[in-house]
């Protein structure tokens, strides 16, 4: 479970997918995205989970909107997208939201 340590006012990233059989390189990919994330400016915490079937969610964690407006446009995390449309998910959906509360013990 990521470390969010802010109480209200940042943002989510939900991005839910439907992988493709084999792993085609996504393995590695995945985690140098995670890797390059941590790095960018604006990134609090990441939380993921995939089952069985292919069927997974990924929520990021954010300061703002400019901040996920950036990571959108790295340039490897672009190529990725592309290899993901192309080669790993057989559908996907990403929804932003802003997180008003947090709470949990």
């Amino acid at each position: 479970m990521a470390d969010i340590n802010k109480q209200e006012g940042y943002y989510a990233v939900i991005f839910t997918s439907m992988r493709t059989d084999g792993d085609k390189g996504y393995g590695a990919i995945a985690e140098r995205m995670e890797e390059l994330a941590r790095r960018q400016p604006g990134f609090i915490g990441v939380e993921s989970v995939r089952d069985a079937s292919g069927s997974g969610i990924t929520v990021s964690y954010w300061e703002s909107l400019e901040a996920i407006r950036d990571w959108k446009r790295n340039e490897e995390h672009l190529s990725a997208q592309q290899k993901g449309r192309d080669q790993w998910y057989s559908q996907y959906r990403v929804r932003i939201c802003k997180v008003e509360r947090e709470y949990g013990f």
